[in-house]
């Protein structure tokens, strides 16, 4: 059985999030790619690369497919949408088999999201788009550390090199884990990468703050972050009941002040810790007082400790 493969591409598509899950494809048995786009032609990738000969899609080619996969690109969600995405995309979806899947890599499913598609669901994107992605799409419930969520048909993964880890769980479900284990291997990349989105976060939290009262809080936490700071003993700094602060905190920031603390401490132990400084002084410097709340904030956050994260992260070149 022979299963066809789409790829709805466009102008400034980021090339990896196609060549990542084309190359786990074709070294499958039985699939069949092939690359669609709203003119057909050639299209130029954000990498400067082309794909040459994409078809604009018939009705026959909507029909016989029995996976379609969105790629992202930077330019989405912030930009226009590239002529005609929006409507090949609905084209394609309407004339589909109706039990056949529907997958998007990175900022991919902004489309789906956009369409409808995707609400009541559970989907992700990018870790630096999740937040846009609840925020223009309430509807969806948003898994911001996933890799690749699965939700009936519908198929979404986090960003770019996520696309492998994506198509090698289509590859797993179609073939067995076998044959998905085999190509993990020839490509040299985990059957099932440890850790989800959150390991590769650098700073996601919104940097423009409305609100005076927030703002007023948080600098009194960054000028001195190794100081006690409770909900009470902030509130009662800046002059309002602990319950208000955290509705301003939730409303402006989408996170308790706790949260907030945490985040930023965890970020400065990260920065401290691949700019070489011991776990005891990162813990000591981000104001996580000792080694154990730090390792535990790891876990909980990042779901590696903070050796495992300097060793991941630390240096291309291997420690001598």
């Amino acid at each position: 059985m022979t299963r066809k493969v789409g790829f709805l591409i466009f102008p400034g598509v980021t090339l990896m999030d196609v060549s990542g899950p084309a190359e786990v494809l074709s070294r499958a048995p039985g699939y069949d790619i092939v690359h669609f786009s709203p003119q057909g032609g050639t299209v130029e990738t954000s990498s400067g690369f082309a794909i040459a000969e994409t078809a604009q899609p018939s009705l026959v080619d909507a029909a016989s497919l029995d996976t379609l996969i969105i790629p992202g690109a930077d330019l989405l969600p912030d930009q226009p949408w590239p002529d005609g995405l929006l409507d090949t995309a609905q084209f394609l979806i309407s004339n589909m088999p109706g039990t056949h899947r529907i997958a998007s890599v990175c900022t991919g499913a902004f489309v789906l999201a956009e369409l409808g598609l995707l609400d009541g669901r559970q989907a992700t994107t990018h870790w630096r788009n999740t937040r846009e992605l609840a925020k223009r799409y309430p509807k969806i419930k948003v898994d911001h550390d996933t890799l690749h969520v699965h939700d009936g048909r519908f198929i979404t993964s986090a960003g770019i090199t996520a696309g492998i880890d994506l198509a090698l769980s289509l590859v797993e479900e179609d073939h067995g884990a076998a044959t998905a284990r085999t190509i993990a291997q020839d490509m040299v990349v985990f059957m099932q990468r440890p850790g989800g989105q959150s390991q590769f976060v650098s700073h996601d939290i919104p940097t423009t703050v409305n609100n005076s009262i927030v703002r007023k809080a948080m600098d009194i936490f960054n000028a001195d972050p190794q100081g006690h700071h409770s909900l009470a003993s902030l509130a009662n700094s800046v002059a309002v009941s602990p319950r208000h602060l955290g509705r301003l905190f939730q409303q402006e920031m989408g996170m308790s002040p706790g949260r907030w603390i945490e985040k930023m401490r965890l970020y400065t132990a990260q920065e401290l810790i691949l700019e070489g400084y011991s776990i005891t002084a990162a813990a000591r410097h981000s104001g996580f007082g000792n080694d154990e709340n730090l390792r535990r904030s790891f876990e909980r956050r990042i779901h590696m400790s903070p050796t495992e994260y300097r060793a991941r992260f630390g240096t291309t070149f291997p420690e001598n």
